[in-house]
């Protein structure tokens, strides 16, 4: 397909996604799959090494993960599936084939929502089957001599691969998809889905074609892409390249380009296969499986509360903002976290969203800093809930000022100790007595001129830096309203 300079293009991605399952053992042998940070070969035998004459046995759990994927993912999950042998030749498949899914996968004619510039956009799901993974190469170069390395690992792994339609129609749309996706299914917990791993893999499928024609323009299929900043620079640059082609007559061959990030750009790796280069077959050494309605409705049954779901219930129990509920809903450590806090909170339904509401700015302000500049999770933070709302009753009962509450905080993270074991140890009850901080303040006056001058002189924003420095003084003992006043009856204003 090519068009004149002056068209303008419409893009078109679909996204390939395959994600490694949380089971015990790989997908058709009994080898146990917690290979990460193992020696190389160490977890295989003879099914996974592709030895003649051994048969495959179906993981269950890996069947039952992947169907829930399907319902949560809003998929119809057909009554029969079978598995089918994929036929290709590459070093890191030893078999010669890949045992995968054809036309009869485990769920399709699913959907998922994101966000977009404020509106809702719904992207189809073609299809959730299941597969195995391949084994990994390495490759190597030593004193000019290049070489690969196999490690049969990986190879059997429980893969489940998710197929989305062909709506996604930027590079910002992907990476919401995808950030999506990756947390259904650590909500679901079938997934690490961690990029950086290699346990979640991703590659977008990108085409343009001039705006109104209906029909698609040859797809590149993009590889190597570990990070959702690398899909959306990876998707970028293909866009503009592919357009460049467009522009100058010149056609967009349909292969498999891989990114490299060192260097933001795609390189050329093989022509984009057809179904038909596979022969696809059925598995003869695997049954074909009957999913009863029944047994649908029992899975579904344990799928946990989801997060657009929890979002919502969020903002409605607790009052919180879409903003605040959106990022507590981000993983369900973090939802969890802010729950169990919350349940501390006894009494009336006003109380409880007033705290809900307190609670939620720690989390997202001195908390999640805190977290960050640590490079934890919060489910690993010394910080027991409880705790937390220990110390929002700490501040509202006048035992601590909100600033001293800070401190306390802060010495909370890094030790782990109750907010009242710290604040007796430190001294820090807040000053509430005025004959306690008459003279600091006559002190914080006589050592600030310029500031008190400036109040003095009709400036009213110059006593917010002296209560500062009574509050700096007193180590954020005082009463800041307090504090405040006392200025002003001092200063004659």
């Amino acid at each position: 397909m090519t068009a004149p300079a002056t068209t303008t293009y419409e893009v078109v991605i679909g996204i390939e996604v395959h994600a490694q399952l949380l089971t015990k053992s790989k997908m058709f042998c009994s080898c146990a799959t917690d290979y990460y940070d193992s020696p190389p070969n160490s977890h295989v035998c003879p099914v996974c090494l592709a030895m003649p004459g051994v048969l495959p046995v179906i993981n269950q759990q890996a069947v039952e993960y992947t169907i829930m994927t399907g319902l949560a993912l809003n998929c119809t999950i057909p009554e029969q599936a079978k598995f089918d042998r994929k036929n290709y030749h590459y070093p890191d498949l030893l078999k010669g084939y890949q045992i995968s899914q054809f036309d009869l996968p485990f769920c399709k004619e699913g959907w998922l929502e994101v966000d977009l510039d404020g509106e809702t956009k719904r992207i189809g799901i073609t299809r959730v089957h299941l597969e195995e993974d391949t084994a990994r190469s390495s490759h190597r170069n030593e004193a000019g001599e290049e070489y690969s390395l196999l490690d049969m690992n990986r190879a059997g792994m429980p893969l489940m691969e998710i197929v989305s339609e062909p709506d996604v129609r930027s590079a910002e749309e992907a990476r919401l998809y995808l950030t999506k996706l990756q947390q259904t299914l650590r909500y679901l917990g079938v997934s690490r889905a961690n990029m950086d791993e290699g346990n979640m893999r991703c590659e977008p499928n990108i085409s343009l074609r001039p705006v109104g024609d209906p029909e698609l323009g040859a797809k590149v299929e993009l590889k190597n892409i570990n990070s959702f900043r690398a899909v959306f620079n990876g998707i970028e640059y293909e866009i503009e390249r592919q357009r460049k082609l467009l522009d100058a007559g010149e056609p967009v061959s349909q292969e498999t380009r891989g990114w490299r990030e060192a260097e933001s750009r795609t390189v050329s790796q093989r022509s984009k296969e057809f179904a038909n280069d596979y022969r696809y077959f059925p598995e003869p050494d695997l049954p074909s499986l009957a999913t009863s309605p029944a047994y649908v409705e029992e899975l579904r049954s344990h799928l946990p509360e989801l997060p657009d779901a929890k979002r919502s219930r969020l903002i409605e129990q607790y009052g919180l903002s879409p903003y605040e509920a959106n990022l507590l809903a981000s993983t369900t450590a973090r939802a969890g976290y802010f729950e169990q806090a919350v349940a501390e909170a006894n009494g009336d339904d006003e109380r409880i969203r007033r705290r809900a509401g307190v609670i939620a700015n720690w989390m997202l302000g001195d908390f999640a800093r805190l977290l960050n500049a640590s490079s934890i999770d919060i489910g690993e933070a010394n910080v027991a809930a409880a705790d937390l709302h220990a110390l929002i009753v700490l501040i509202e009962e006048g035992t601590i000022s909100t600033t001293g509450a800070k401190t306390v905080f802060e010495e909370m993270f890094s030790t782990g100790k109750a907010p009242a074991a710290i604040v007796e140890e430190q001294g820090l009850t807040q000053i509430s007595a005025a004959d306690e901080l008459t003279s600091v303040i006559e002190q914080v006056i006589a050592q600030n001129p310029k500031p008190v001058a400036d109040f003095r002189g009709g400036k009213d924003e110059a006593i917010k830096f002296l209560v500062g420095q009574v509050m700096k003084e007193t180590r954020g003992r005082a009463k800041p309203d307090l504090v405040q006043q006392l200025l002003r009856d001092q200063l004659g204003r």
